[in-house]
């Protein structure tokens, strides 16, 4: 796919941003970037930006994480020195009939594109996508996991929250590992999934009964299901890891105060930034595909 002319803004977001600004650049587009960590060596094709306001001048494309977006609307980017908060304003710098591509909007952003008359296009339900990026986001859970867990997960009792994507391929591996592997989930089907692995199933209403018995704790559902009684009737000192997108499911303050382990693991696609950014970019490419031949119809 050949770019050339257009202007693409990737703004926030982490290591992985590296790699889809890369692959951007290749299609010939003019390539800014701004709100991630920026290499040394810099990235060839790829003009670093002062402000989130400059990179997004003229562009006719903007590239925002996935998810992305904070409870107060900011964009996810930790190595920003200013918040970056997508408004009607910051937005008016951006071409005529520009598209911001993302994981998901919330309705401060959706008002703020309407406002500009600015397409927004989601990719955070893509299912293909989203598994290519689950392997490391697994790999970065257990890694955490075995960080700061004193017991091995082999022959340990763990609960997992939820079976959609994340949530069944990491019970899956954790079988493989040899825990004892107990999954709680909302959905009968998913359930009998989870049975089909070697798991033990659970509707979420039991988990106040499983958890005396488990010792790790890995949440994938971004809704409080996970409530103050379930982290109260966990063995002290649990692991209590939260997988799920903003704005999260697990009360990781109240945790740490019943003397938990608790985090919140989001951003583990950093973990392999190279392979989850070049994944990231398929799905992308797709929709600038898309976009540019509509286009071009229209034109």
């Amino acid at each position: 796919m050949q770019l050339v002319g257009r202007t693409i803004a990737v703004v926030g977001g982490d290591e992985r941003e590296q790699e889809i600004a890369r692959l951007a650049a290749q299609t010939g587009a003019t390539v800014t970037a701004y709100g991630f960590p920026w290499p040394r060596e810099g990235i060839d094709g790829v003009r670093s930006a002062e402000s989130a306001r400059n990179a997004l001048t003229g562009a006719d494309y903007a590239l925002f994480p996935i998810p992305g977006i904070a409870k107060d609307g900011t964009l996810f980017a930790p190595d920003s020195p200013e918040p970056i908060l997508p408004d009607a304003d910051l937005l008016s710098v951006m071409s005529s009939g520009a598209t911001i591509i993302l994981g998901w909007p919330d309705e401060h952003l959706k008002a703020a594109a309407r406002t500009r008359e600015i397409e927004l296009c989601e990719y955070e339900n893509d299912t293909e996508l989203m598994l290519l990026r689950c392997p490391a986001i697994i790999e970065g859970a257990l890694q955490l996991a075995i960080e700061l867990t004193s017991v091995t997960i082999h022959n340990s009792d763990v609960l997992v929250v939820g079976h959609g994507n994340i949530g069944r391929l990491l019970a899956r591996t954790l079988v493989l590992l040899g825990a004892r592997v107990h999954v709680a989930a909302r959905n009968p089907v998913q359930r009998a999934d989870a049975l089909t692995a070697g798991c033990i199933p659970h509707p979420l209403e039991d988990m106040p009964l499983i958890a005396p018995s488990v010792c790790m704790v890995f949440s994938t559902v971004p809704a409080p299901v996970v409530s103050a009684e379930v982290l109260k009737q966990l063995p002290a000192k649990s692991l209590v890891m939260d997988l799920s997108a903003p704005p999260g499911g697990v009360d990781t303050s109240l945790a740490k105060q019943l003397g938990h382990t608790a985090v919140w693991a989001r951003g583990l696609g950093r973990r392999a930034p190279v392979t989850v950014g070049r994944s990231q970019w398929s799905g992308i490419a797709k929709r600038l595909a898309d976009l540019e031949q509509r286009r071009n119809h229209e034109g």
